[in-house]
């Protein structure tokens, strides 16, 4: 198995992150340094990252359903000390966000410490849908910004895939994305002259939100974690 994808079954980050974890020098395997992100490797080997031992054998997958609140960032650590997603769970397991919302933006996010499903939840080619509700300014949304929605909005990274997109009232509304550019929703709504005052990420992909308040997490059912592992 390689390197990264190794040390992203083991539970210690995503393959992305893994594979720069690797690169900082920070892997040994059988003590000496390893920055190739395809060495082979397996249990027989040792490997450690920053000195401690990592295994693959035995190794719980588990993944959290978190309500992000506002003021949270979506990483594992913050250089600048604000609270992180991670925080908001206590776990066993070492556990990291699957992608990420902007530290105003609240709703869905997932914690995991499978590195190979999160790769997959996050990988373009999959397309898994996540769902956004926005309340926007310039009200009332009319026909056709909800048009150009719905059809693509060119942004400065290239032209969008086709949203779902619901009015739900005159300043309110629900969009469906599977791609995942950086502060996308804000730039689509902002394109069509609806700049985001506030956005809640409701659903991703087969999970919705549900009735957790801001802060709270539920642990995922196998049979869900299943239904993710299947998406694609």
């Amino acid at each position: 198995m390689r390197l990264a994808k190794y040390l992203a079954h083991a539970g210690v980050a995503s393959r992305r992150a893994s594979e720069t974890i690797i690169a900082a020098g920070r892997v040994t395997v059988d003590g000496a340094t390893v920055t190739d992100p395809a060495r082979d490797v397996d249990d027989s080997r040792t490997v450690k990252v920053d000195g401690k031992r990592v295994r693959t054998a035995g190794h719980a997958r588990v993944v959290y359903l978190v309500n992000k609140p506002v003021g949270v960032v979506s990483t594992a650590r913050d250089p600048q000390g604000r609270p992180t997603v991670v925080d908001l769970v206590r776990a066993r397991e070492r556990l990291y966000p699957v992608g990420r919302l902007d530290y105003d933006t609240t709703g869905l996010i997932l914690l995991t410490n499978d590195g190979d499903l999160a790769y997959r939840l996050m990988h373009p080619s999959f397309e898994v849908p996540r769902t956004y509700r926005a309340r926007i300014a310039n009200a009332p949304i009319n026909e056709p910004a909800l048009r150009a929605l719905r059809e693509g909005v060119e942004l400065e990274d290239g032209t969008t895939a086709p949203a779902k997109v619901r009015k739900l009232s005159s300043s309110h509304v629900e969009l469906t994305i599977h791609e995942g550019r950086k502060r996308q929703v804000k730039r689509m709504l902002e394109a069509v002259g609806h700049p985001v005052q506030q956005l809640e990420r409701v659903a991703f992909g087969p999970l919705r939100l549900g009735a957790l308040d801001p802060g709270e997490h539920r642990e995922l059912t196998p049979a869900e974690i299943e239904h993710l592992r299947s998406l694609g």
